[in-house]
């Protein structure tokens, strides 16, 4: 599918991915499973900083972007500089860990994200 193209080319081309998904059965979405198995193993997301972010309904499932999606990360190339975030999908827009989150690791996101010379 050309959108599907794109957006693979889009994502393998940036400086900076937040991969996103709500938690399905204590993991990530088979759509964002399908997504990611159009990027190659060891270098298709080679230069490309990540940061792995999942949404649930209870902190049962609070290490699944950690245990779960960042080695999918990083077994595609990607670098995730710090640790995943999980948000309750219930209050994330008005969830205070997200500028505590940017404030504690945007360095070290900054830090790894390629810079054009």
């Amino acid at each position: 599918d050309d959108a599907v193209k794109a957006a693979v080319e889009t994502v393998a081309s940036s400086d900076l991915v937040i991969f996103a998904s709500p938690t399905f059965k204590a993991t990530y979405t088979g759509i964002l499973k399908l997504f990611l198995d159009q990027f190659a193993t060891g270098d298709g997301l080679r230069d490309v900083t990540a940061v792995p972010l999942m949404l649930g309904a209870g902190p049962a499932h609070a290490m699944a972007p950690d245990l779960l999606l960042k080695p999918v990360l990083v077994e595609l190339g990607a670098t995730c500089p710090a640790p995943g975030l999980y948000l309750i999908d219930s209050t994330y827009t008005t969830d205070t860990r997200i500028a505590d989150y940017a404030e504690r690791w945007s360095a070290a996101v900054r830090s790894t994200v390629r810079t054009e010379a």
